[in-house]
């Protein structure tokens, strides 16, 4: 905050000086800012790159804000990067995905790839698998608001879903390490289809780990850098692609 000349002319406490502008004249802290403060805004080149899909994501976005901690999907820490680090870092899958297929994303939880592959790419048929039934209901209740009408909510934890029907596309972010993730998606992925993983930085230790499941269920997995249009930090998917 700027202050103003006069407010500096020896007249201590006079105008806001010694009030507002200094901490320390709170002995117990500064009064709480209004939340609003702290929520991250998304950047004209998120805008551009969502494009004709911002507007969703961004109302996506204010449902997470508004009841997202209150319903134990996202912690207040990461509300302050909700763009930068879940709407964006999930939209790093979006490359890998083909033009017209049927995506599954497992352990949906707040909606992370899941909604926001549906939000960007409304002619993909995505299904979310999601075992807690309160994070089904938040889904349900994205789906609604959102009026996304290529949504099929499953409350199913991936191995409940083996015989049921394969998908071209099975993704995962933040379920489990590469070779129990093998395990437990490699069922559900259509012939020729793939599992896409999003990543940290142990990427690709994590594939190196995995090479027996990997190879054991015919799978063979390309590690991919994706650079963040908000942040120093990159994502990395993980594309497992059936060879068999």
């Amino acid at each position: 905050m700027h202050h103003h000349a006069h407010d500096s002319t020896g007249t201590e406490g006079s105008g806001c000086q010694g009030h507002c502008a200094n901490p320390t004249a709170y002995p117990d802290g500064a009064p709480e800012l209004p939340e609003v403060l702290t929520f991250e805004q998304p950047t004209d080149a998120v805008r551009e790159f969502f494009g004709l899909s911002f507007g969703q994501m961004e109302a996506f976005a204010h449902m997470l804000e508004e009841e997202g901690e209150l319903r134990g999907l996202i912690g207040p820490r990461e509300l302050p990067r909700l763009w930068s680090r879940h709407l964006v870092n999930s939209a790093a899958v979006l490359d890998f995905l083909p033009r017209q297929a049927q995506v599954l994303d497992i352990g949906s939880g707040a909606g992370f790839p899941g909604i926001v592959i549906a939000i960007a790419r409304p002619e993909l048929d995505v299904h979310l698998a999601e075992p807690m039934q309160r994070r089904c209901e938040w889904l349900a209740d994205v789906v609604d608001e959102l009026g996304l009408d290529n949504v099929t909510i499953h409350q199913a934890r991936a191995e409940e879903l083996r015989g049921k029907g394969k998908a071209d596309v099975v993704t995962s972010r933040a379920v489990a390490n590469m070779s129990k993730l093998v395990r437990m998606t490699s069922k559900l992925i259509a012939p020729g289809g793939s599992l896409v993983a999003l990543k940290g930085r142990r990427a690709e230790a994590e594939v190196t780990e995995a090479a027996g499941e990997l190879k054991r269920h015919h799978l063979k997995a390309e590690v991919h850098e994706v650079p963040s249009i908000m942040e120093e930090e990159s994502t990395f998917v993980v594309v497992c692609r059936r060879i068999k």
